[in-house]
């Protein structure tokens, strides 16, 4: 391996790690790494080795119970050079090999090279909090934390079209491929190996299991249960040698972390929040609350229009990928507010999808009681009527927009089909229909039908349990892992680590198992966890409305800046991609416009692909992109204490 080329790779990821970089390279083999410095200050510095340097290591993450397994390993003989918890993986792999990572309770993406057995180890924590990427050959392995990283070993960035309809549909892809052509990811729970003769298996060794409900214990058992569970998980997060604080949203989720942070440290915490002057869209005036019932060291940034289109193309050099919500654009600039004070940040991703706190969830569960009764009530015949004509779009009977609402519900289909309601309803931006529109003839002749479900489908199809745990089960497996991609991405952009004690994996198995009755009321999900932190939080922001960290992305397309995105899209060189009919995008925008059909996510995807397009395949200057949004202007924040 050449070192120049390593010390390259490393250098277009220095964000993740200003303060040191590092360097093993034998023969073919190299290691490099860039690090961000918070654990073990003075003799952190990797790649780190074992006692004989036989085996060595590159580590991205935390490993929380680090110094508990350090107890045990040195009981078995194994010596220390440091204090990390880098060197604890090292010495796990030598006493347990490929299972050294059922030991590990944290997060992390590490790459092992064992020089006696020449062999290459490669992990990935079980919820996919931190990313890893690779480019396998039959002469080459190379991976990384981000996808440019291995683009930087050489290859060259092409489109890997067969992602298209799943990008079109829910924004992500679920599967281990990327938008890029050869180039995957290590899953969630799996581990790679690599062997002297370039067998390479990719095995998993981590799954959620669900377990029959357990009918004796009543709500006070699982309060009781979870609150231990969560304070340990958040204790755990703050190992730390350096400053700490919380990205918080004003929500019940960032809010207990808050609390619990506050509770455990005896002392006020360092808390971040994000807003707009647009008031309908922050959540300011929540965190507000919080932070001075906890009395936090509170740190506020508003983010402009301007702000926002001006960031993007920066930012989607940095996810590698198209972005999938608006809200990462917020995130990157309270990311960066909080680099100012601290290097580390908890947040509250991960309980919505554990413990049942969208409302989707309680819809879909509501609909698929209706769907019982319908059934039970209407013959098959007058069924398929009924489902013929929500579907046939020659009548006039029924009115376009009546019949969009229709087609989301059991009348419009029939079979065990709750995976795909689910999905339309509440996930899907372009369905497989209107990708039919939307798309040229010759893209859509390269894939096949049900591609933009497939990927999602097969986690379902792979969930037990009742309805709400394979809702869990999917959403953990799918749009988590994307939503915690967002976050590291952006948070590591401003050179911050987040860190996500809701995602315990021990803490996640006890919540996906807790009883439905415990988990909703009517279309509130996280009672468990409502009922759990009461004793930290005001009751008013325990019960309020949900907001889902929200953008003004849709009050903004009220303005130029509408046209400003349609003339970018129906350029010469974005038609020229030969992907989209120029009427169907013609007819969105003016679709939108008229206020006929609010098509903003629909924009949001295509004006990302565009992007992603000109900065990550074609090069382009990230900063000259950023023509096609507002002038960029600093942003305004303040503190309060």
């Amino acid at each position: 391996m050449n070192r120049d080329t390593l010390r390259q790779m490393c250098a277009v990821m220095a964000h993740r790690g200003p303060d040191d970089d590092g360097f093993y390279v034998s023969g073919a083999v190299g290691l490099g790494m860039r690090r961000l410095s918070i654990v073990d200050l003075a003799t952190g510095h990797q790649p780190i080795s074992n006692e004989d340097e036989t085996v060595w290591i590159v580590f991205n993450g935390e490993i929380y119970n680090h110094a508990e397994l350090r107890q045990q390993l040195q009981k078995k003989g194994h010596h220390y050079r440091t204090q990390s918890d880098t060197e604890t993986i090292i010495h796990l792999y030598e006493e347990y090999g490929r299972d050294c990572v059922r030991h590990l309770r944290g997060m992390f993406a590490f790459a092992i090279w064992d020089a006696r057995k020449e062999r290459l180890f490669v992990a990935r924590d079980r919820l996919g909090i931190k990313p890893l990427y690779y480019r396998l050959t039959s002469e080459s392995l190379v991976f990384g934390s981000e996808i440019k990283v291995v683009l930087a070993e050489g290859a060259q960035p092409e489109f890997h079209r067969q992602v298209l309809p799943e990008y079109l549909a829910f924004g992500y892809i679920s599967g281990a491929e990327t938008f890029y052509d050869g180039i995957l990811k290590l899953m969630p729970g799996h581990t790679m190996e690599v062997d002297p003769e370039w067998r390479v298996s990719i095995e998993p060794y981590w799954d959620l299991t669900v377990t029959p409900e357990d009918s004796h214990h009543g709500e006070a058992y699982y309060v009781e249960q979870y609150r231990d569970l969560l304070e340990q998980a958040v204790n755990s997060h703050l190992m730390s040698d350096v400053p700490l604080g919380v990205f918080l949203s004003g929500g019940v989720d960032s809010s207990a972390v808050a609390g619990l942070m506050t509770k455990l440290r005896r002392a006020p915490v360092e808390t971040f929040s994000v807003g707009y002057a647009e008031d309908a869209y922050s959540e300011l005036p929540y965190a507000r609350i919080v932070a001075e019932h906890l009395n936090s060291l509170h740190h506020e940034v508003l983010v402009s229009r301007e702000q926002f289109f001006g960031a993007l193309p920066r930012l989607i050099w940095h996810e590698d990928e198209p972005i999938a919500w608006p809200s990462s654009v917020p995130l990157y600039f309270v990311a960066r507010l909080a680099r100012e004070r601290v290097k580390v940040v908890l947040t509250g991703e991960g309980s919505d999808e554990t413990l049942g706190g969208y409302a989707r969830y309680a819809f879909t569960l509501k609909n698929a009681s209706l769907d019982r009764y319908y059934r039970g009530l209407v013959p098959g015949a007058v069924r398929r009527h009924i489902r013929n004509a929500i579907q046939d779009s020659s009548l006039t009977l029924i009115s376009a927009p009546l019949r969009r609402k229709l087609a989301h519900t059991p009348l419009a289909r029939d079979g065990n089909s709750w995976a795909s309601l689910y999905f339309d309803n509440f996930l899907c931006a372009f369905s497989e229909r209107e990708q039919h529109s939307l798309l040229a003839d010759a893209v859509i002749a390269e894939f096949k039908a049900g591609a933009p479900y497939e990927g999602s489908l097969e986690y379902w199809d792979r969930s037990s349990g009742d309805m709400l745990q394979r809702l869990l089960y999917t959403d953990i497996k799918t749009y988590l892992v994307e939503l915690l991609m967002k976050q590291d991405n952006m948070s590591m952009a401003a050179s911050v680590e987040s860190r996500v004690p809701f995602l315990d994996h021990v803490l996640v198995e006890f919540a996906t198992n807790i009883p439905r009755q415990f988990q909703l009321r009517g279309l509130s999900g996280k009672r468990i966890l409502k009922k759990a932190v009461q004793d930290l939080l005001p009751h008013s922001i325990l019960y309020r409305t949900k907001l889902g960290f929200p953008t003004p992305w849709s009050r903004w397309l009220k303005g130029p800046q509408l046209q400003i995105i349609r003339d970018l899209l129906l350029e010469p060189r974005s038609m020229e991609r030969k992907l989209f009919k120029r009427p169907a995008i013609e007819r969105l925008f003016d679709e939108h416009k008229a206020g006929r059909v609010d098509h903003y996510d629909r924009i949001w995807r295509l004006l990302n692909l565009e992007l992603w397009h000109r900065v990550c395949v074609e090069g382009e200057d990230r900063e000259m992109v950023a023509r096609a949004s507002a002038t960029a202007e600093p942003a305004a924040h303040k503190s309060f204490s």
